[in-house]
């Protein structure tokens, strides 16, 4: 039986205009250890960002572990927990109608992480008093504030 270490994953996005510039923060944190991670965008959106998020905590792992993964974004975890992202993969990331799938070039990077890593995806209310998630949006939005110059 594997014996994988547990990972708390924060993770949020942030942007000025829709698209405009955006920042991304994360918060890893095994047993006593927590690491911050962020970053930014000058022209980007607030899904790449919180996708961006993601991506960028699940790859920092160095090797498989069982991840509790915290987020307020609603865009990652339905699209990974109702099985649309498997769906989108299945028809070569066209949607419906023949339209491509938004933001592609980041869930197929996305896909391998969350199949390197057991990953329970867990929704929380942004801007609600989280602590985690209001750290991780500080740090969003302090990247996005250092782009947007």
């Amino acid at each position: 039986m594997e014996n994988k270490k547990t990972v708390k994953i924060f993770t949020d996005g942030a942007c000025s205009g829709n698209p405009g510039p955006g920042g991304w923060g994360a918060i890893l944190r095994y047993g006593e250890h927590e690491k911050e991670l962020s970053g930014g965008e000058s022209q980007t959106t607030n899904n790449r960002m919180e996708l961006t998020a993601v991506i960028t905590a699940l790859a920092a792992l160095k090797e498989p572990c069982r991840v509790v993964l915290t987020t307020d974004s609603q865009y990652v975890v339905n699209s990974v927990t109702k099985g649309w992202l498997f769906g989108w993969e299945k028809k070569n990331w066209i949607k419906e109608k023949s339209k491509p799938v938004p933001n592609a070039d980041l869930w197929k990077q996305l896909l391998p992480l969350i199949r390197k890593h057991e990953v329970e995806f867990v929704w929380v209310r942004g801007h609600n008093g989280h602590p985690e998630n209001e750290r991780c949006d500080e740090l969003a939005v302090i990247q996005r504030d250092i782009f947007s110059r």
